[in-house]
């Protein structure tokens, strides 16, 4: 939401798990932005959150390896949301699921129309 203007994007993918949908909805979003702007993004997920915060500057020291020498799961999307968050000034926020935000009941509930009509479409 900008300005009073807001744009809803949603997405669908196969054969894909949580936690890359999770990281392809902050993707998308910030990937959406014309210009750069100072951004605040609301997730639920931890692993989204702690991966851009926390973990992301000690894989990319690593060579993209976890602590425990494995290589990081979703590092291609890990890599686009880096790039994407970089063209911004983006301030993260957790907030709990399922937990009466407006927002992110919201959202959910834009995700499962989506897949909805993702299975009725095929």
């Amino acid at each position: 939401m900008s300005g009073g203007k807001s744009r809803e994007i949603s997405g669908y993918a196969a054969d894909t798990t949580n936690n890359r949908m999770e990281l392809m909805a902050a993707i998308a979003g910030l990937e959406a932005l014309k210009r750069p702007c100072s951004v605040r993004v609301f997730a639920d997920s931890k692993y989204v959150l702690d991966g851009i915060q926390s973990w992301m500057p000690n894989w990319i020291r690593r060579g993209w390896k976890t602590a425990s020498g494995k290589p990081v799961l979703n590092r291609d999307l890990w890599e686009r949301l880096c790039a994407a968050a970089a063209k911004h000034n983006v301030s993260w926020f957790w907030v709990r699921g399922h937990n009466g935000d407006q927002y992110n009941e919201h959202v959910d509930r834009l995700a499962q129309k989506t897949l909805r009509e993702a299975r009725c479409a095929s």
